[in-house]
């Protein structure tokens, strides 16, 4: 991992990047994304965003990494809550650069690579960080959460601290602050898709999360777990007949121009957290610690009003460039809904502790 990652990097000196296309396919390079929005940060005068006061003049670089791509509202959040916050706030002896579209490899192996110190940063999904603390699982309970506010406040609550807390002590990993690419929904290239019985026999793309895999097989589909980077060219060279994503990254990643069908089913909530090597983190003088900690926070709440807007907005654009949209009424997503309590809830239960399901589904109002 460490020799791969080296290497991209090492490219990354000698090459630089065009702008990223709209699919979710990584870059032949690793050149980190530009800003070319800002000006680079050259005095505090700017205006950081930020409350701390940082004295310290240590000279450090961050990198970023994380899948989607730059049009993305995740993309948009880090350049403006994180890179020019933290660049700004330190007279520019913080560099953070960011590798969009899974330019220094998959979730997964970002991962590793902050376990092993060889990356400082990475926004992790709750089903990438699962692989580690199986407990995160639970994050992707289909129709767990009945709100986005609900969602919001279990993973900055007691829940998500408890899983956190985890995630440090196994892996050397902490996750500064959680956002959301929002609630998932389905779409194919077959027919469209109202009832559970209309997945069977379809082929669709899952998370590898173990609970999205049993409940898609007791819809009748066919899951089939890959990385997002593979994604599009599994959906373009038919190896899978559909997928499931939040509306925003369906579009932003052009995912619907292989795709015929939609249903708006709303059935799995998906969080993304800014996480940070710990062994890093802890090198730092105090107040990089709390200009990190401060920035990556703002960078989340950004990210979430981002990304609910953007989830709303898109539908639109989506049916526009030809695909068929079913949205789901509140009585056909109680047919799916009944599937996820008579199977998955109780392997949940059974596997992580119904005390744990409870603590998350408290947040429901």
């Amino acid at each position: 991992m460490k020799k791969t990652l080296s290497l991209a990097l090492s490219t990354a000196m000698i090459l630089s990047l065009t702008a990223c296309g709209g699919n979710d396919t990584a870059s032949t390079t690793a050149a980190p994304a530009q800003n070319t929005e800002t000006k680079a940060a050259s005095s505090a005068t700017e205006d950081s965003g930020l409350t701390t006061e940082i004295t310290s003049t240590d000279k450090i670089t961050i990198r970023l990494a994380y899948d989607v791509a730059e049009s993305h509202p995740s993309h948009t959040a880090f350049v403006e809550k994180f890179q020019n916050a933290l660049q700004n706030a330190s007279s520019g002896n913080i560099t953070v650069e960011l590798y969009p579209n899974s330019q220094l490899g998959s979730l997964a192996e970002n991962m590793e690579a902050m376990r092993i110190g060889d990356l400082e940063m990475a926004a992790l999904n709750d089903s990438i960080v699962a692989g580690i603390v199986p407990e995160y699982n639970l994050v992707g309970l289909p129709f767990l959460w009945t709100s986005l506010d609900a969602a919001h406040e279990a993973m900055d609550g007691d829940f998500g601290q408890a899983l956190d807390k985890k995630l440090e002590e196994q892996a050397g990993i902490i996750s500064l602050a959680w956002g959301d690419v929002g609630f998932r929904n389905i779409t194919n290239s077959k027919k469209a898709i109202s009832t559970p019985d209309d997945l069977k026999g379809l082929k669709i793309r899952t998370m590898t999360n173990n609970l999205h895999v049993e409940y898609f097989t007791a819809l009748g589909a066919i899951p089939t777990p890959m990385s997002f980077s593979e994604l599009f060219t599994a959906l373009q060279q038919k190896t899978v007949d559909g997928q499931e994503n939040p509306t925003a990254l369906i579009y932003n990643n052009a995912l619907y121009e292989a795709q015929k069908y939609m249903s708006v089913s709303e059935h799995v909530f998906t969080a993304v957290a800014l996480n940070i090597s710990a062994d890093f983190y802890n090198s730092l003088p105090e107040d990089y610690q709390a200009a990190i900690k401060e920035a990556a926070v703002n960078t989340m709440e950004y990210q979430r009003e981002l990304i609910t807007e953007e989830n709303q907005n898109l539908l639109s654009n989506i049916e526009a460039a030809g695909v068929e949209v079913t949205v789901l009424t509140d009585e056909q997503k109680a047919a799916f809904q009944k599937v996820a309590e008579e199977t998955v809830y109780k392997t949940a239960a059974s596997t992580y502790g119904q005390d744990l399901i409870d603590m998350a589904a408290k947040y429901n109002k």
